[in-house]
């Protein structure tokens, strides 16, 4: 509602362009009817937004990229990847015998895009589940052992399935597992189950900001993207190419 004002405020003050940046965009997994009579809640922002005057919309790792399409005006989906590579690359000793690991089937092509870039294996774990948050059993597909799994997730809010996956990788015989998440919403019992996990490290970007839980829980490491934001702002605003940040972390 803040941004939706902000945005109102700023057009009935006569301004030429209002370009709204949302970091995590909300409602995004709402994005379809799962069940009758459910509602399409990422279609509603979209419509809340482009009616209270926004001519640009800049957001990070859309949960479905056909949110998009909601819009009938310019939406910039940035890809938090590359700086995901460059603390893989950096922070992770022996990266090159490790296995990128998506937690359920809808990550699997964000998975392989990263092995490919990295040049090493992937797995998958297939999951089904009972109801909205709860997971009944699961698979892993490829395998892990005596390697370092490197869970990547675009959003992380409970956390049940990333923990439950640990379990499984470590059962494969995995030797280490660390989790990179774009979006840590980190709600419920979601820093118990970090504390309490398998995981050398939950590495999440500051999308949403960070602080309280990183102090509530030592797991948890933090890229900061703001560069990215940053830069792309600077280009939509002087009529540059985005697509540059598509596959580069801008210099600081």
């Amino acid at each position: 509602m803040e941004l939706l004002i902000m945005i109102n405020a700023c057009k009935i003050a006569s301004s030429c362009r209002v370009a709204a940046v949302i970091p995590a965009f909300p409602y995004a997994r709402q994005d379809k009817k799962d069940k009758s009579r459910a509602p399409i809640s990422a279609k509603l922002v979209a419509n809340m937004l482009s009616v209270a005057g926004a001519d640009h919309i800049i957001t990070m790792d859309l949960h479905a990229s056909q949110i998009q399409g909601f819009f009938d005006i310019p939406v910039d989906n940035l890809y938090a990847e590359p700086a995901i590579l460059k603390y893989i690359k950096e922070s992770i000793p022996n990266w090159q015998s490790s296995v990128i690991v998506s937690p359920d089937a809808g990550g699997a092509k964000r998975v392989t895009s990263i092995a490919d870039r990295l040049n090493v294996d992937f797995a998958l774990i297939h999951k089904e589940r009972k109801r909205a948050n709860e997971v009944e059993k699961m698979t892993l597909v490829g395998s892990v052992e005596g390697k370092v799994a490197i869970l990547v997730d675009d959003m992380a809010d409970t956390c049940g399935t990333i923990c439950m996956a640990a379990d499984k990788l470590v059962e494969a015989g995995a030797e280490k597992v660390y989790a990179f998440c774009v979006h840590g919403i980190f709600s419920g019992p979601a820093l118990t189950r970090l504390n309490a996990s398998k995981f050398e490290a939950v590495v999440v970007t500051n999308t949403i900001p960070q602080d309280e839980n990183m102090k509530k829980c030592p797991k948890i490491q933090c890229i900061d993207i703001s560069m990215i934001l940053a830069e792309a702002i600077r280009r939509t605003h002087n009529g540059e190419s985005v697509s540059y940040l598509f596959s580069h972390v801008p210099i600081c």
